[in-house]
């Protein structure tokens, strides 16, 4: 069954405007003051990601101490100013093994991150690379 996703977004004052998810207690400033659109669907593609691949690597029963995913955007110059470039660079720390590492983030990006399909459907390249800092 699918899960519908309620929300709304809510002019505030001049170009400033409050977004909320019905299920979520938390509330995003958009616009002037805030952060674009655009920027939070870059912030919401490495969130994505992210969860998945620390949720897969515990699942794989990896010694994960830590995550970053440091990610970037080029877009169109003509309007719809879409995303055509995203990269992600995943930080990984903790002596996690470099095979279990690089298929984690594999199946987050073929598998199960919605946000980066998102990404791909739209047209973009969305590539990735990873570094891992092991642990003491």
């Amino acid at each position: 069954m699918s899960e519908e996703i309620k929300g709304k977004v809510e002019w505030f004052k001049d170009y400033q405007f409050i977004g909320r998810v019905e299920s979520d207690s938390c509330s995003v400033i958009l616009g002037e003051g805030g952060i674009s659109p655009m920027k939070l669907l870059l912030l919401s593609v490495a969130g994505c990601t992210a969860y998945d691949v620390v949720m897969i690597l515990k699942k794989m029963r990896e010694p994960v101490d830590g995550l970053e995913v440091k990610i970037s955007g080029e877009r169109r110059e003509e309007h719809p100013k879409i995303y055509s470039r995203v990269h992600l660079h995943y930080v990984i720390r903790g002596n996690v093994r470099e095979e279990k590492a690089k298929r984690a983030i594999e199946l987050s990006q073929d598998k199960y991150c919605s946000a980066s399909a998102h990404i791909k459907l739209s047209g973009a390249e969305l590539t990735y690379s990873y570094e891992i800092i092991p642990g003491e």
